[in-house]
């Protein structure tokens, strides 16, 4: 697989964009901390098998020849949900890795999917420049027609992951819907942590004059940035504690253990800066709010955290409000990374919104 080289990135998710912005101040103001602080407790997050859940990678070529990583886990005999598929898709500045908690909690029970996005974990970038969630969703149906080419599926996307459920939704919405010679393809959507659209209005969490002065200066800086990958390198160097803390501040609500927030900057810093300069304009101009029919009638979790800077509870409702059908779960005391923050709670309604599809595609069967 072809890889670019690794740069430093600050931030999660669509705060990235934020971190990555106070860079060049960690270049200047950090250094001596950097003599003297700790490094990233990487150790911590190894012991916790963060990372370390995988079966035989596979190669699935997108419509314009980049090469997508992805992992597939074959269920056990007599599995619960018998043939179903789970296509799980992670967001911005992560791996499929950030699954850890969901990959345990459904081994064996179904037949699961896991992919790197482009650009991101072990995936090819492709051609350098702009990325919109169009593509994505592209990129999705490629991954659905080579591993999942019959038989039910069920779509599970976290921020940046759900819109490019939603652009699927948007460019093939027959897969959604029941057709004549038998029922969907697709039988239930979760949507985690993540927006249909106006996320250009998102104030991440900083007085509202400043988030629209930060969404005119971002895409500039991160053009810069992403032509300078180097001078960012050195800027995550110097600002482990300012990483850490903006990392933390953008994934978590509660008191969660270091490890969890090392485990998200260990993915972030691992995302190249030119790929996160290529994907970050694409979520101002996000808008997937006509797909939503689509999904009226499915099965679909939609779930956020109570405390979510980046998509925040407001965006979920408005998604549920376009789709009757949708179970609406708001997590307390929770951020952006909730799959990290409360596995227990995403795990058990990942679980209830299985049952519920496999459900629904049995009646329909009838």
């Amino acid at each position: 697989m072809s890889q670019t080289p690794r740069a430093g990135l600050l931030g999660v998710g669509l705060g990235v964009g934020l971190g990555v912005l106070a860079a060049g101040a960690a270049v200047g103001s950090v250094v001596e901390r950097r003599l003297l602080g700790q490094p990233l407790r990487s150790a911590q997050a190894q012991a916790l098998g963060y990372g370390s859940v995988h079966s035989p990678p596979r190669v699935v070529t997108a419509d314009d020849g980049v090469e997508l990583y992805v992992e597939v886990d074959e269920p056990r005999p007599g599995a619960a949900y018998g043939d179903l598929t789970v296509i799980f898709c992670h967001g911005y500045a992560l791996n499929l890795d950030c699954w850890h908690h969901q990959r345990l909690a459904v081994s064996g029970a179904a037949r699961c999917v896991y992919w790197d996005q482009r650009g991101h974990g072990r995936s090819g970038r492709g051609q350098p420049g702009p990325v919109d969630i169009d593509l994505l969703g592209t990129d999705l149906a490629a991954v659905l027609a080579a591993v999942a080419p019959t038989g039910p599926v069920v779509l599970v996307g976290h921020s940046m992951g759900g819109m490019t459920l939603l652009a699927l939704a948007d460019q093939a919405p027959e897969l959604f819907r029941a057709s004549a010679e038998g029922g969907r393809r697709v039988v239930g959507v979760a949507l985690m942590s993540t927006s249909a659209g106006r996320l250009a209005e998102v104030t991440l969490g900083v007085p509202a004059a400043a988030a629209r002065l930060l969404h005119r200066a971002a895409p500039g800086v991160m053009a810069v940035l992403g032509r300078a990958p180097k001078l960012v390198e050195i800027g995550r160097r110097t600002g482990n504690d300012l990483e850490f803390a903006l990392t933390r501040l953008y994934s978590f609500s509660s008191d969660v253990p270091p490890a969890a927030v090392d485990f998200v900057a260990q993915m972030n810093s691992g995302t190249p800066i030119e790929v996160i300069a290529d994907f970050f304009g694409a979520f101002d101009n996000h808008d997937k709010f006509a797909a939503l029919p689509v999904l009226a009638g499915l099965p679909v979790l939609v779930i956020v955290g109570d405390s979510d800077l980046l998509t925040p509870a407001e965006h979920s409702e408005e998604i549920v409000a376009a789709v009757p059908s949708a179970v609406h779960v708001v997590l307390p005391d929770c951020g952006h990374m909730l799959m990290l923050e409360h596995p227990d709670e995403v795990s058990t309604q990942l679980r209830a919104l299985l049952d519920r599809a496999v459900d629904a595609h049995r009646e329909q069967g009838r």
